[in-house]
């Protein structure tokens, strides 16, 4: 038996199609595609082997992992660990419900429909913006796309990027600048961990297309968003948000932001080696035909009854190409509805609470690490559920002996360059109870 016994598509089936097109070879099928883009890719290395090889395989490689079953979990930057209600899996199983795509067929596809409206419906109840879509990939494809949008609002190609931006978002962001050339420019952060608005002078507001803030930011560090709108004028201000946090903080919408994203693993979706993942989008009505991804509509038939269908589907990106509203053809629906039920079992009163304790149990633990000899917070603003810890020794050594107590101690930012010395990123949501927290910091001070 071969490797490709089972794949239809052989060899010689591949000679004929190509011989009817007047080839001579698959990679004559891509030579449209820019040099320049091709060196960016680099050969993978793989060769074929069977199902069952590549079973053992994967399996030998996941019994190396450190997962959260098996430690206590700090570790933030993006992704948290966070309950997710048993009623959620069972939910999403339901054939009903069990798929990521487009409904197409509204009179086949009412429940879907209703989830999405539902979605929508919440994220801007969330948010305080008029409309959101259901949904996108991820937090950081979120806020490309909504850079892209306002790109294509203003005409203008200049942005303004908080340094305390998710790192990974904003490598996003480089990436789909390049594409269109954008031009990104760095707003640094005060020691309070906050924008610093001293930098926003007014010739770098000129032909503005936006200015990009995240709120809590990468170093969980609370932005205050009053007057930035006002500071910027008629450039968009685009915000992304950790949802869990807007159970107690003001939403951007009251601050006046033109487009509002956020990733929405927090709320419901497990960690699962950092996805799927998903998208939040939501905006002005002004907007809302240069919004990407899709809408659900709630209206009623001819007889007068509540029905469901898709009001607005961006579909023209299979053929418009470049001047597409977006290049983002369908979602992580499945991921959205996992939030939508989260969202819906804990109410508006529960996700307060869940916000608090995050808060809580996170300054719980700030206070005792910041007392121990040779750990400081590395920040003076105000934080959510995460913060930075400025450290005496190497976070890498400190997060060993910290694994060989049955933690995961949290995140080392040496590597992304922005801050100065030694600095370790410590995440704590409502899962952590104040024995393991009391254990956390017994562990770092005989380290």
């Amino acid at each position: 038996m071969t490797a490709f016994e089972f794949i239809p598509n052989t060899l010689e089936d591949q000679r004929k199609m190509l011989a009817e097109i007047g080839l001579s070879d698959v990679e004559e099928l891509f030579v449209d595609i820019p040099a320049e883009v091709l060196k960016r890719f680099k050969p993978l290395g793989l060769k074929p082997i069977s199902e069952l090889e590549v079973s053992q395989l994967v399996s030998r490689m996941a019994s190396e992992n450190a997962h959260t079953g098996q430690y206590v979990s700090f570790l933030g930057g993006g992704i948290y660990d966070h309950y997710v209600p048993a009623i959620i899996s069972h939910l999403i199983s339901r054939g009903e419900f069990l798929t990521c795509y487009t409904p197409y067929q509204a009179e086949l596809s009412q429940g879907t429909l209703t989830w999405m409206f539902e979605f929508q419906t919440m994220i801007c109840e969330l948010t305080a913006m008029e409309v959101a879509n259901s949904s996108m990939y991820d937090g950081g494809s979120a806020l490309a796309e909504a850079m892209l949008m306002a790109k294509n609002i203003t005409g203008r190609k200049r942005f303004l990027v908080s340094k305390s931006l998710n790192p990974h978002h904003r490598r996003c962001l480089e990436t789909y600048a390049w594409g269109v050339g954008l031009e990104l420019i760095d707003v640094p952060f005060t020691e309070t961990g906050q924008l610093d608005r001293a930098a926003l002078q007014p010739g770098e507001l000129d032909d503005l297309g936006g200015l990009i803030v995240q709120t809590p930011n990468f170093f969980g560090v609370i932005e205050d968003l009053s007057g930035l709108k006002e500071l910027i004028k008629d450039a968009f201000l685009i915000v992304s948000v950790n949802p869990i946090s807007l159970g107690l903080l003001a939403p951007p919408g009251l601050f006046g932001a033109d487009i509002v994203v956020g990733e929405g693993q927090p709320l419901g979706i497990p960690q699962s080696f950092g996805g799927p993942l998903l998208g939040i989008f939501a905006t002005r009505m002004n907007y809302v035909r240069r919004m990407p991804g899709r809408m659900s509509g709630r209206t009623v038939d001819a007889d007068g009854r509540v029905g469901y269908v898709m009001a607005l589907q961006t579909r023209e990106q299979h053929i418009r190409r470049e001047k597409a509203t977006s290049n983002i053809c369908t979602n992580q629906a499945l991921m959205a509805l996992c939030a939508t039920i989260y969202m819906a079992t804990l109410g508006r009163h529960g996700l307060r609470k869940l916000a608090e304790l995050n808060l809580q149990k996170a300054h719980y633990l700030a206070e005792k690490i910041a007392k121990l000899p040779g750990f400081a917070l590395r920040f003076s603003g105000p934080f959510f559920n995460e913060f930075v810890v400025r450290t005496r020794k190497k976070p890498s050594r400190l997060l060993k002996a910290l694994r060989d107590e049955g933690f995961l101690g949290g995140l080392d930012l040496e590597s992304y360059e922005l801050l100065d010395g030694n600095n370790l990123l410590v995440a704590v949501t409502e899962k952590r109870t104040r024995d393991e927290m009391d254990r956390f910091v017994k562990v770092l001070k005989g380290a």
